[in-house]
């Protein structure tokens, strides 16, 4: 039982971290840990 529920938290954090990411990527930001995604004007950033 305490396997399953480990589970299912593990699934949980990584569902959360791939929405994060899918929502962020629609909103434009190219460099998505940076807080200045939107406003970086490097090279490496906007791949």
């Amino acid at each position: 039982m305490i396997n399953i529920a480990i589970i299912l938290i593990l699934f949980a954090i990584v569902g959360g971290i791939v929405f994060y990411l899918l929502r962020a990527k629609k909103k434009g930001e190219s460099c998505i840990g940076c807080p200045y995604a939107k406003e970086c004007k490097r090279k490496s950033c906007n791949k």
